[in-house]
């Protein structure tokens, strides 16, 4: 005897063996032999054989009008033999009834299952939304089909197009777009970035990894709400005899700090520190720190740039020359002779800013014979720098000092060895669109202006550092444990040594109109000024505040990504620039073993790519550039000759720091081929 089963959601056949009271055991066409529930058996026959009934069963099932068995079957519960009788005949076949009990099955739109081979007809409006589920899902199969043909002859739909990132970085792995990419993508054989850019879905490299960022970290856009300054409203005493100067590039809108130098010649000098003090008017919580705590940071990038703040809220806060500037200053005072530090005080007050000096236009002025030497005569001195020249080179002279105090610390001299690349893209006004002219200029680290502006902001985020420390006030902390390899530089809220600058504790203050950690830390200091000893009972984060750590978190991951972007793009404007220049040689400078080849930085510009073959680690190469990814910001390089030995200290200046090299590799995206492949048609939505 032969049986016909359901089993686990499908209906199988099998000769018994035996058969008890509840149960048969059961040998299937493959040779298994299964233990069958009674209840589960719900057809007996003698023949024909079981895979020739279920073939003939299907063919016949296939071919029911399942709306007209609906109109046939009962109103309450029935059998599938029942629905056969009145579908086909009073004494269907055993096919027809294994048909009738397939289709009932397997259209559960239409019938509702009551039981083991029994059912119940699904309501009338049920059927007809299930209907037009399943028409709506065949149209949309449809369009996929019609997409994914359209990519795979490199043409791309509209909303695929618009659907860009999303399908790449976040998709709805049910969308049809993202069906169409994965359908294309396993059609040709290509990978779903190659398949795409074939198919013009990206404009330019370019505006591919400027929409990418923006869909990951400003979804809703780069603008502002409308919001207005709130003014400060403390009373604040004029700094007097301060004649405060900012030292920046010309492209810097945000002026944070400024300096000062009081008492020459006097045997004490005081140096004012003078940070912008937003953080007098801006609250917790306000509109405006709303918008800053979600974007964390002013977004740097060659051309153009994401501030943290509106405008108009910069505008009010920044310190620009012509005027008196509220500010929170830190006044150290030193010994002219052996310039000691004497004492430190914090002030909230109104300051004089007499000039806006550009890093840029004075880098080749201001020299270290100009600060050091005052018979150095320079013809085109402007008449700023030149009224300055005796608080600059006492800052000077102090910050060569502060420097050479925290190598002491750090047990080892801070190497400048490589210089900072600045980036300018022709004619940009405005939001680049990748087709500039760019040009790449130097200026080496620790320049004399650079080196005042450094030295000033790490005595200042220092001093304010311990002084929170002190007082009991958490602040948000960066340290470092020690300069061995692999240790790296950390956010906190204690304020702990940070070894990689010599200091006993560090508090990022200087920056409050474009770092959010800045602003949070000058509200701590401002109560710490205000307050003194009791600043812990007013400081607006009190110790252990769990909206602090959530703030260093989100401040952590943002600037992180920022600073990423940041690398990508200059790589991607250094990338161009080898195109625009012709440039298909490179003298370079191995600076890392990797598989298969080294990694090497090129001379004179900034970037690190790899070259094929082992290479001794500071060895200077002569480099042939191969085909340059704008996508994947990604070029290797053969070695054409060796140009030197390397040196036996290489390696000296390459020690652990807050940032790593940055190299290309693939884009990863989200799309994944393996995904299931589109449920049958006819299966409801």
């Amino acid at each position: 005897m032969f049986v016909l089963f359901e089993e686990a959601g499908k209906y199988l056949g099998g000769r018994v063996l035996s058969e008890a009271e509840a149960s048969a055991q059961v040998e299937l066409d493959t040779g298994k032999r299964v233990k069958v529930k009674g209840a589960n058996i719900v057809l007996r026959f003698e023949k024909p054989a079981p895979a020739e009934l279920i073939a003939e069963a299907r063919a016949i099932a296939a071919t029911m009008d399942l709306d007209l068995a609906w109109e046939f079957a009962a109103e309450g519960e029935f059998g599938f033999a029942e629905l056969a009788a009145d579908y086909f005949s009073d004494k269907p076949t055993l096919a027809q009834q294994a048909a009738a009990l397939f289709a009932l099955f397997e259209a559960p739109h239409y019938f509702r299952r009551a039981g083991k081979g029994r059912f119940k007809k699904a309501p009338a409006e049920i059927v007809q939304q299930a209907l037009a589920a399943i028409e709506k899902k065949k149209v949309v199969q449809a369009q996929i089909v019609e997409w994914a043909g359209q990519l795979a002859e490199g043409i791309c739909p509209q909303p695929i197009r618009e659907q860009l990132y999303k399908i790449l970085f976040k998709p709805d792995k049910n969308a049809p777009e993202y069906k169409a990419v994965v359908d294309a993508a396993r059609a040709t054989q290509r990978p779903p970035l190659e398949l795409l850019e074939r198919a013009g879905a990206i404009d330019s490299p370019y505006q591919f990894h400027w929409r990418r960022f923006l869909f990951e970290n400003f979804p809703k856009g780069t603008g502002f709400p409308a919001l207005a300054a709130p003014a400060i409203e403390d009373d604040l005493p004029l700094a007097t005899g301060v004649e405060a100067f900012s030292i920046d590039d010309s492209q810097t809108t945000e002026i944070d700090d400024a300096l000062s130098v009081q008492g020459l010649g006097s045997g004490t000098v005081t140096v004012g520190i003078h940070i912008a003090a937003p953080g007098l008017a801006l609250t917790p919580g306000s509109p405006i720190d709303q918008v800053a705590r979600s974007r964390m940071s002013t977004v740097y990038m060659p051309g153009h740039k994401i501030t943290m703040l509106p405008d108009e809220v910069v505008s009010a806060y920044t310190l620009l020359e012509g005027g008196d500037r509220p500010a929170v200053s830190l006044y150290a005072r030193f010994d002219e002779a052996t310039l000691e530090l004497q004492s430190t005080e914090t002030k909230l007050e109104r300051v004089p800013i007499v000039a806006n000096l550009r890093h840029d236009q004075l880098d080749s002025i201001v020299t270290q014979p100009w600060l050091e030497d005052a018979s150095f005569t320079n013809g085109n001195t402007p008449e700023a720098a030149a009224k300055l020249r005796a608080p600059l080179s006492f800052l000077f002279r102090l910050a060569k000092q502060l420097k050479a105090q925290r190598e002491v610390v750090r047990g080892k001299p801070e190497n400048f060895n490589r210089p900072d690349y600045n980036f300018r893209l022709v004619g940009n006004d405005g939001e680049p669109d990748g087709s500039e002219q760019v040009q790449i200029t130097t200026r080496q680290r620790g320049a004399p202006l650079d080196l005042i502006v450094s030295e000033a902001m790490i005595l200042a985020n220092s001093s304010w550092g311990g002084w929170l420390g002190e007082l009991g006030v958490p602040g948000l902390y960066r340290s470092q444990a020690s300069l061995a390899p692999g240790i790296k530089v950390r956010m906190g809220t204690r304020a702990l040594p940070h070894a990689g600058l010599g200091v006993k504790s560090y508090a990022w203050s200087t920056s409050p109109l474009r770092r959010y950690t800045d602003l949070v830390n000058q509200w701590q200091i401002i109560a710490a000024a205000r307050h003194g000893k009791t600043a812990a009972l007013a400081a607006p984060f009190k110790p252990k505040d769990a909206d602090l750590f959530s703030i260093l978190s989100g401040f952590d991951a943002a600037y992180a990504t920022y600073n990423a972007y940041q690398g990508g793009m200059e790589r991607f404007w250094t990338l161009k620039y080898l195109e625009q220049q012709g440039i298909t040689e490179l003298e370079a400078t191995v600076i890392k073993d990797i598989q298969n080849g080294a990694l090497v930085r090129a001379d004179t510009l900034p970037l690190v790519f790899p070259v094929a073959g082992q290479q001794e680690r500071g060895a200077r190469l002569r480099v042939k550039l191969g085909e340059i990814d704008e996508i994947a910001l990604d070029v290797h390089g053969t070695v054409l000759e060796r140009l030197d030995a390397p040196k036996a200290d290489a390696a000296a200046d390459e020690e652990s720091g807050d940032e790593e090299e940055e190299v290309a590799g693939p884009i990863a995206i989200a799309v994944d081929l393996t995904d299931s492949e589109p449920a049958p048609e006819n299966t409801p939505a």
